[in-house]
């Protein structure tokens, strides 16, 4: 390649990539086959996302030094592999250094590692901990040169915050900016995304482009849906969300350009690259639950799944996430009826493991409440009927599921929603039992809208059936336990659209009372459910991990005392 060609025209490709926290050899396995695929391509340069070769986000294994030099060794055997004269790298891993230990790049062409940088925006906040474990770069480093092309590499969080990297690096005679990520999913965030680096461009007047992990990480959805953004605050090119892929973009240098501050005197702006339509609500929400339950059951090593299939809406969206995520061999359903299981209900799961096309098993389970009942009459000679006999029948199907899971090496997936699990409509070592949870993060309403969604749609990936997959029955009867006669659940419980608008306004919105039956809620309606928030926080503690989709997770991002005595008095 000639300097003048270098000089004019940069292909980089963008490796939006799922990598395995901890699987070093793997993840470097990963990449060196993006870096020929992006060669086959044409590639001069692949840009990977944060921490990649240790995956994101390593927490405490960043502690571990043994950890630390498997992925320096990656790092190095990596750079070696670009004497072979084809497309250097950018690529995030731990390095530990004098100044300490911190959150890095290499950038490496010709065999070499030609220089290091090192994140200066340590995330401390919602998911984030990474003050936990890394300390931030000692000083603010200028652009690396890249076959005549000055880059400027900032780090995720350097770009988010308004500490200035960007613009100092074009100060510092930066041509294009470079930005490796691993920004988790919620709903919307790809257009925040967007506004975050254009008022960057703004600030620095340089085309950025914006690298995204991709794939579940125990809670968190890193969803990919890498972009850029030229010099001009337009969208230069932007790659699919949810699907793993490399792209090579193409650059031109525009020698009659400037850059807005005037800080250079050419300017490049993307003349090739994808331009991939971005899904919405229902379709965004329903994908991030697919591909966390996938990522969690195959990266842990689990063959199959098992679980509870009620009649419910909750199970039958969980059943179809399964099947969708890791094919209908892969998904047993267990109906377990009691006295209390209506016939509507037997038939109501019956239909939708027809529709799926998973295995369906029944297995009552009378004898074994019975016999627990029995056991404790003479204990609870004297007392009332009440939660403790129907937790009971819970209890008897939690541990089932669990016999099943030990036999056969099946994980559980466990089922309730965010609503459910808010105010502690669940029993411990009951329904609660598990290994993940997909629609831990959806409200009851969002667990409706999701299904009607799926009875029309079949997401891309997806290993499940078109056509209607939950029964309509499920999605239009009054949802109810069963643990007793006639029940419903909002015997116990406000309407579900009246609970789910509290339940955002306490938990993602941390309104006050007042505040919230300002809003038209019954003020005592507002502060039982503010009451059993909080002292349900005990069962969330105990509560398996599952796929965070709104802005504020049960987990990561709330983190409430158990023992705790506020009241919003107002």
């Amino acid at each position: 390649m000639t300097n003048n060609t270098a000089s004019d025209i940069l292909r980089i490709a963008v490796a939006q990539l799922n990598p395995t926290v901890g699987d070093v050899a793997g993840n470097l396995a990963k990449a060196r086959e993006a870096r020929a695929d992006a060669a086959r391509q044409g590639a001069d340069l692949v840009l990977f996302t944060e921490l990649f070769l240790a995956g994101y986000p390593p927490e405490d294994l960043v502690l571990k030094p043994a950890f630390l030099k498997a992925c320096e060794r990656a790092a190095q055997d990596f750079a070696g592999d670009t004497a072979d004269g084809g497309p250097g790298v950018i690529i995030g891993t731990p390095l530990k250094r004098k100044s300490g230990t911190h959150n890095s790049i290499i950038f490496a062409d010709g065999g070499k590692i030609l220089a290091e940088r090192y994140k200066l925006d340590l995330p401390n906040y919602g998911e984030f901990d990474e003050k936990r474990v890394f300390q931030a770069g000692p000083e603010m480093q200028g652009p690396v040169n890249f076959r005549g092309v000055r880059l400027g590499i900032p780090i995720c969080e350097d770009i988010w915050g308004d500490v200035g990297i960007c613009e100092t690096l074009a100060e510092s005679g930066a041509e294009i900016l470079l930005v490796p990520n691993g920004s988790p999913y919620y709903r919307g965030k790809v257009d925040v995304r967007h506004q975050v680096v254009i008022r960057q461009v703004i600030e620095c007047g340089l085309p950025i482009i914006y690298a995204n992990q991709l794939g579940g990480q125990d809670e968190l959805i890193f969803d990919g849906a890498s972009f850029a953004i030229g010099a001009d605050k337009t969208l230069a090119f932007q790659m699919s969300q949810f699907e793993e892929t490399v792209n090579v973009t193409t650059w031109k240098r525009n020698r009659a350009a400037g850059g807005q501050n005037g800080n250079n005197s050419d300017g490049w702006v993307c003349s090739e690259g994808p331009m991939s339509k971005i899904p919405e609500k229902e379709e965004a929400d329903y994908r991030a639950c697919m591909l966390g339950l996938r990522d969690y059951v195959n990266k842990n090593g689990f063959k199959n799944v098992v679980l509870g299939l009620s009649g419910g809406i909750d199970s039958a969206i969980c059943a179809a996430l399964a099947v969708d995520a890791l094919g209908e061999e892969r998904l047993r359903a267990v109906m377990m009826p009691y006295r209390y299981t209506s016939k509507d209900s037997l038939r109501d799961a019956e239909d939708c493991a027809r529709a799926l096309g998973c295995r369906y098993d029944i297995v009552p389970i009378f004898e074994p409440v019975e016999g627990f009942l029995h056991t404790l009459t003479q204990l609870f000679e004297g007392t009332r009927e009440g939660i403790t006999e129907e937790n009971l029948q819970s209890r008897a199907r939690g541990t089932i599921l669990m016999a099943i899971s030990n036999k056969f090496g099946s994980m559980v997936v466990t089922t309730g929603n965010k609503s459910e699990m808010s105010v502690g409509y669940a029993t411990l070592y009951g329904d609660m039992n598990g290994g993940f949870n997909p629609i831990k993060d959806l409200y009851k309403m969002q667990v409706y809208a999701l299904s009607r969604w799926r009875n029309t749609h079949v997401p891309p990936g997806a290993l499940g059936p078109s056509g209607e997959v939950i029964p309509n029955n499920i999605i239009d009867k009054a949802p109810s336990a069963e643990l007793r006669e006639n029940q419903t659940d909002q015997d116990s419980l406000p309407p579900y659209p009246v609970l789910d608008d509290i339940l955002e306004c306490l938990v993602e919105n941390e309104m006050g009372v007042d505040e919230i039956a300002a809003r038209g809620h019954d003020r005592a309606t507002v502060t039982r459910v503010e009451h059993l928030l909080y002292i349900a926080e005990y069962k969330r503690r105990q509560a398996a991990p599952g796929v965070k989709i709104t802005k504020k997770n049960f987990g990561r991002d709330r983190r409430y005392p158990i023992t705790n005595r506020f009241r919003d008095g107002g």
